[in-house]
């Protein structure tokens, strides 16, 4: 596949960029400073800024998926949706976040007391980003959310998949930015969430 890959520097825009790579995927990786973007086979590096629609709807343009992997609170997720469109791209997939989802029936994570206050604007915003997916009609979009540790680790490949519920095991709730990026790639290549939210966790 051909992919562009919004966030290509950051910790899970990096795992997933490896893991593309690993599979002999094409990558074009943007960020605001592509000097950062790991070097590997496949990968080409271009500077981008996720609120300059125009420069991102010509750098989108010819791919086969688009990943967003950027922090909710740093971008537009209206933009962002609009460029993918624009550029002709049908299939959107987005590097979700934990606080929407639910550990209880009705009630989110990040609505939860416990929930950590440093985190909560961004979850909020991850939440506001599902919820514009969930009304568009003209991209097949996919919002994939870690568990609730997010977090450098091992790529072991074992990890439960789940859906709108958060996914929690005698040691809590965590998965490795490593085998997020399994689970997002696994996706990509053979498409099981067309239009959904799921999750991945240990």
């Amino acid at each position: 596949m051909k992919v562009a890959l919004i966030g290509a520097s950051g910790q899970a825009g990096s795992r997933i960029l490896a893991e593309l790579a690993r599979r002999g995927h094409s990558v074009t990786g943007i960020a605001r400073h592509p000097e950062k973007i790991a070097a590997a086979p496949g990968v080409t590096a271009e500077k981008g800024d996720v609120y300059d629609k125009e420069g991102l709807v010509a750098l989108l343009k010819g791919h086969d998926v688009v990943i967003s992997s950027v922090h909710f609170s740093a971008s537009d997720p209206k933009l962002l949706i609009e460029a993918v469109h624009a550029s002709g791209v049908k299939r959107y997939f987005v590097v979700g976040g934990a606080g929407s989802l639910e550990v209880a029936p009705g009630v989110t994570l990040v609505s939860t007391p416990q929930f950590p206050a440093i985190y909560k604007d961004e979850a909020t915003k991850g939440g506001e980003f599902l919820g514009l997916l969930r009304q568009e009609k003209r991209l097949d979009w996919t919002f994939l959310s870690p568990s609730a540790m997010f977090v450098p680790g091992e790529r072991t490949g074992k990890f439960r998949l789940g859906k709108d519920q958060l996914l929690t095991n005698d040691k809590g709730s965590s998965i490795s930015f490593e085998d997020y990026a399994i689970a997002a790639v696994d996706e990509l290549e053979k498409p099981a969430h067309s239009r959904q939210r799921f999750t991945v966790g240990y």
